[in-house]
């Protein structure tokens, strides 16, 4: 069978995503995941989505606890009828569509120019 498919234990194809890591894998693969180029990419955008996903875990887990730990400061009235409540969680919102932005911005210029370098050294 020279489809390209990976055999399970009982001859038929294994399911996508289940081959074993090092076996059957294409040369020019493992030539671009040792490449430097390739390990800058994947460092500075782990890095980047790791610090953006703390954020706002920070943001997301202080608004929980202000609602379990100090109800009385989000019950306080602001504006008229709106709690200071309501404003902090329009801002939870409103922050996870800021970092959904960055990381957006982040891509389109410097990852995006990191990835074209690389497919540039590998002649793509």
């Amino acid at each position: 069978m020279s489809s390209g498919t990976t055999l399970g234990a009982r001859g038929r194809p294994a399911p996508p995503g289940t081959a074993t890591l090092g076996t059957d894998q294409d040369p020019q693969v493992a030539r671009i995941a040792r490449s430097p180029e390739f390990q800058q990419l994947v460092s500075e955008r782990t890095r980047f989505a790791w610090t953006l996903t703390v954020l706002m875990l920070i943001v997301y887990f202080g608004f929980i606890g202000l609602i379990a730990f100090d109800k009385s400061l989000l019950a306080v009235k602001v504006g008229g009828t709106a709690s200071l409540g309501l404003f902090v969680g329009v801002f939870v919102i409103l922050f996870a569509f800021l970092l959904t932005g960055i990381y957006v911005a982040r891509a389109n210029t410097r990852f995006d120019a990191l990835s074209d370098a690389l497919k540039r050294s590998f002649g793509r």
